[in-house]
């Protein structure tokens, strides 16, 4: 199945990237209002209301209603990702991702993708460094069908040998068209200079080796290595009461047996900055520019994205938009990204341009990181930038598939959502001296990485 769908947060609705779900920053810590009961939890989330469920096997389930909608979004998230993995096994979470449409014990490959496709509805799936999802979008009069299909293909998959092969060979044919397209590519590729040594440097994908490797007894290794309930998150948005939801996951999620995963996440250390140049069959050369950054749960990581944005996010008044392709006509887009994880960040800054116009590029990105530092923005730069994002984050919450992974996203990196309110708040409390302080911190020429991907000469 796909796996572009980039899984989102109130921040960044709109940022899209390949193969991988980019996270963005704006990550839980509180809510507006609670009131607890022995089941269940309501927030109330200024905008948009959810509703927590725990099912005795420890998968929790939330909701989030709303009346004006006749589809329901709905998705069973994992806290697995690709960084779990190790050099040996590199890929073969996305390859689950792709076996479990493949056959289950009640269904074949064509009757799992026909069910729900046959009324018009969706089933899709993303893999990315942290997290699987498997998600479905339908009308909510068949909502009972989606969520039973999906806790068949994500807890009863049978990895049929003759399906593993075939799928093979669909992973490398995507494979190589990935690695065709420079500006996929890319951040894969700069993701390994960084997380040098590290699984999150690991592409996604894998290698051509260890894809051609994995057998059925693999995958099942996998799944019981890391499959612990505590750490799965039944996610809903739709026309759809509570108790409905509760009782068609107690009724097929709840059937599922408990179980714990010993298995912990190697913490990245020791980055060194370092300049790579690779050469490819390209007529374009393409640029990124960044290092390690905050991670989900640090306290710098909305003020950060907010200096990210300003600097090259998706407007284009962005200053390197301005910059390098207003002014001088050197790139067709160029931006400048935080993805912040459980234990570290990325900032990444990627473009493209003519060979004969790298260095020029280069230098130009590095003088507005120098502004970035040395100059703070002034009162209208603040509150102009400010403005832009809040517009930004107001829109993007009104995207109910988007704010449904992000529900899933939330409770299981934090336990909770944070109110739009919250959100607003943070923003409107950035000051120009704390932006400034991020930039002298974050943009010091010497802890920055760079690969250069050039024509072949």
């Amino acid at each position: 199945m796909s796996t572009n769908y980039c899984a989102v947060d109130l921040c960044d609705f709109t940022q899209k990237m390949k193969h991988v779900s980019r996270v963005v920053p704006e990550h839980g810590h509180s809510c507006s209002r609670v009131v607890q009961s022995p089941v269940k939890v309501i927030f109330a989330l200024d905008m948009r209301e959810y509703e927590v469920y725990t099912l005795k096997n420890g998968i929790r389930v939330i909701h989030n209603r709303v009346l004006t909608t006749k589809i329901v979004h709905c998705g069973i998230m994992l806290d697995i990702g690709s960084r779990d993995e190790s050099p040996t096994n590199q890929g073969i979470a996305h390859f689950w991702e792709h076996m479990a449409f493949k056959g289950t014990r009640k269904r074949k490959a064509f009757h799992i993708l026909n069910r729900l496709e046959s009324l018009g509805g969706e089933l899709n799936a993303f893999t990315d460094k942290e997290k699987i999802l498997f998600y479905a979008s339908l009308r909510d009069d068949y909502f009972e069908r989606a969520v039973e299909l999906l806790t068949d293909i994500t807890f009863d998959s049978i990895f049929p040998d003759t399906q593993i092969e075939k799928e093979r060979n669909v992973i490398l044919e995507e494979m190589s068209m990935y690695h065709d397209d420079p500006e996929d590519s890319l951040q894969d590729e700069f993701d390994s200079v960084v997380f040098a040594g590290h699984s999150l440097g690991m592409n996604i994908l894998g290698t051509e080796k260890t894809v051609r490797s994995f057998k059925r007894k693999d995958f099942r290794s996998f799944v019981k290595e890391h499959l612990d309930t505590k750490r799965i998150v039944f996610s809903c948005v739709g026309n759809i009461s509570m108790e409905e939801v509760v009782r068609l996951a107690e009724k097929h999620l709840g059937a599922i047996p408990a179980s714990t995963s010993k298995k912990k996440r190697l913490k990245f250390t020791g980055y060194k900055p370092k300049a790579v140049v690779l050469q490819k069959t390209v007529k374009q050369s393409r640029v990124a520019l960044g290092r390690p950054a905050y991670s989900f749960s640090h306290e710098n990581r909305s003020s950060f994205y907010m200096l990210t944005s300003i600097l090259g996010g998706q407007g284009m008044n962005s200053r390197l938009n301005l910059a390098l392709r207003e002014k001088h006509g050197f790139v067709y887009s160029i931006g400048a990204q935080f993805v912040p994880f459980i234990d570290t960040g990325l900032f990444v800054i990627t473009f493209g341009t003519d060979p004969s116009q790298v260095k020029k590029g280069i230098m130009l990105v590095k003088q507005e990181l120098k502004k970035l530092c040395d100059e703070p923005l002034g009162v209208k730069q603040l509150a102009s930038s400010k403005e832009q994002i809040l517009g930004q984050i107001a829109m993007a919450e009104e995207n109910n598939i988007s704010f449904m992974i992000m529900m899933a996203r939330n409770l299981l990196d934090h336990g909770r959502v944070t109110s739009l309110q919250e959100i607003f708040d943070r923003v409107k409390s950035t000051s120009a001296f704390k932006l400034q302080e991020l930039a002298n911190e974050m943009f010091d020429e010497k802890k920055l990485s760079s690969l250069i991907v050039e024509p072949i000469s």
